[in-house]
């Protein structure tokens, strides 16, 4: 089974005021929330830290989060709710690993990954 990685945005904080050295942005809360799920949890799914995904429509006013896995399209996240987010990106990548397409309809999105998303095509090595 190819590998299949959830990118999360270490540097997204909701408050663009200057932020206290010894308060964790949210994005690294998410990522704290993410690595203490159960192994049931994760499946087959690798947690990683990126520093920025440069998704932010306003610079680090909310969490963002990618999945991406070999001959499969990435679906990226943005907008997100730092700390409500971890369950519902758990429960799409349960659906995004169970894909042998990587192909996840819209319908089965948990709702608050609805709010925005991009889908992003598999590159085709072959070529």
């Amino acid at each position: 089974m190819p590998k299949h990685t959830l990118f999360v945005c270490t540097s997204c904080h909701r408050s663009s005021k200057e932020r206290p050295k010894d308060q964790s942005t949210d994005g690294t809360r998410l990522l704290e929330q993410l690595n203490t799920a159960s192994p049931e949890q994760l499946r087959e799914l690798e947690i990683q830290f990126v520093g920025c995904l440069w998704a932010c429509s306003r610079p680090c006013v909310a969490c963002v989060a990618a999945f991406s896995a070999p001959h499969k399209p990435t679906y990226l996240f943005t907008n997100l709710p730092g700390s409500e987010s971890a369950d519902a990106l758990l429960q799409f990548g349960n659906l995004y690993v169970s894909s042998t397409t990587g192909e996840v309809p819209w319908k089965q999105f948990p709702k608050l990954l609805k709010v925005s998303a991009a889908k992003i095509p598999a590159v085709d090595l072959s070529v």
